[in-house]
């Protein structure tokens, strides 16, 4: 079973119940996070499922939810401001700690990422903050407001029409960003601290990425998302920026349990992420990575192929073999490197087919693996580094094949 979303739901700061999904890996948990979305976004926005999915497939459970009266939760969106929303976090991480487990990660996009700089130093679980494309002051927002800002302070409140829908924007939500400073709280918070942010952000400038990493104490980081715009639509973004969260991330989490000979061997599991027509996402163990096909049949190219995997697995077992060969005997052999071709050739055509195989017709599959070694190979021992290469454990199932069997779950 691949990466996976449930549903979810807890009370809020005003008692509304509020709308979450828990995108939760296939295997062990590492850690829990939580995702604050975007100014009048949702849980469901574009960078809020991709980056929230491709967390999970790293092994990270990731919480969103939609503040009060935004998407599917309950409540008024004109009764709400920014310190409402940090209340909706506090909720939010207390439902969390209760049913699952606290979180250790925040992560913000803009105006949420403010949120989570502003509550980081409040909640004593958290290790690490990201910020995606967020304003060094929460009062940034107010700017979307355009002509519409001396209407809401003159008559106590304005219908702003925001991204094509309208919102009733009242007087005591500017005046709570007003008065809302992030510099001292982002200074204070002591967590871990990664900024992520596009130069050409068209929405909040570059100048708030700087701005909050410098207010920011050690340890921080800075990743530019060139090319990127303030909303992550282009999958790519939003999948480089979740692989970079999760790497990032896994400096200030728990140490993965290392596997002891006694443990059960674990299954590998497949499964598509629905990411592209053949994404899929690969977990063998602690290790997660997505396996796709090139782009010249449809594919992404976001992982290597099925081939690519199979030519991968005979290299690597090459290389280990040798290398436990070598130690064994006490012999001083430089790094190995296996470097492995697949195509399909015609059996008849096969000069190192048997003539049993030749004579079956058709095409067949041929690996090609070449064998350098560091500092070249010691004199008398290259015909003993092919014999050895030939006994590796998956040279031996390629070439006499395994039997597989399926079945329907």
């Amino acid at each position: 079973m691949t990466a996976h979303t449930i549903k979810a739901e807890f009370e809020g700061h005003s008692g509304a119940r509020l709308a979450a999904r828990l995108d939760l890996p296939a295997g062990a948990i590492r850690a829990w996070a939580m995702f604050a979305h975007c100014f009048t976004c949702s849980k469901d926005s574009l960078a809020a499922r991709r980056i929230s999915g491709e967390l999970a497939r790293a092994g990270i459970a990731v919480m969103r939810f939609d503040f009060t009266g935004l998407g599917s939760s309950d409540g008024e969106f004109a009764s709400t401001n920014f310190s409402s929303n940090l209340e909706d976090l506090r909720a939010a991480a207390d439902w969390l700690a209760v049913h699952y487990s606290a979180p250790e990660i925040l992560i913000g996009h803009s105006l949420g990422g403010a949120a989570v700089l502003a509550i980081a130093g409040d909640l004593k679980s958290v290790k690490a903050v990201a910020t995606l494309g967020a304003p060094s002051e929460a009062s940034h927002v107010i700017q979307n407001f355009g002509d519409h800002v001396d209407e809401i302070r003159a008559q106590g409140e304005a219908e702003v029409d925001l991204g094509g829908r309208a919102f009733t924007i009242q007087q005591q939500f500017i005046d709570d960003l007003d008065a809302t400073s992030l510099a001292d709280r982002v200074g204070h918070m002591k967590k871990a601290l990664l900024v992520l942010h596009a130069p050409r952000d068209a929405v909040v400038g570059i100048d708030n990425a700087a701005a909050i990493f410098t207010a920011a104490k050690h340890p921080k980081s800075f990743v530019s998302l060139d090319g990127a715009d303030h909303l992550l639509t282009d999958p790519a973004d939003a999948n480089y920026v979740a692989g970079v969260i999760a790497s990032w991330a896994s400096r200030y989490l728990p140490a993965e349990a290392p596997r002891r000979e006694d443990d059960p061997v674990e299954d590998v599991v497949v499964g598509e992420t629905g990411q592209g027509r053949f994404q899929v996402s690969v977990q063998a163990g602690p290790h997660r990575f997505l396996g796709d096909e090139p782009a010249d049949v449809g594919g992404a190219d976001t992982g290597p192929s099925p081939y690519d995997l199979i030519s991968a697995a005979l290299g690597a077992c090459t290389a280990m073999t040798l290398r436990m060969y070598v130690r064994l005997k006490k012999i001083d052999l430089g790094l190995v490197t296996v470097t492995v071709r697949h195509n399909k050739v015609h059996a008849a055509d096969c000069l190192e087919c048997t003539d049993e195989e030749r004579s079956n017709g058709g095409k067949i599959d041929r690996f090609e693996r070449v064998i350098s070694i560091d500092g070249g190979t010691p004199d008398g021992l290259a015909d003993k580094i092919v014999e050895i290469a030939g006994k590796c454990p998956v040279h031996r199932t390629l070439e006499h094949g395994a039997k597989v069997v399926t079945k329907l779950r």
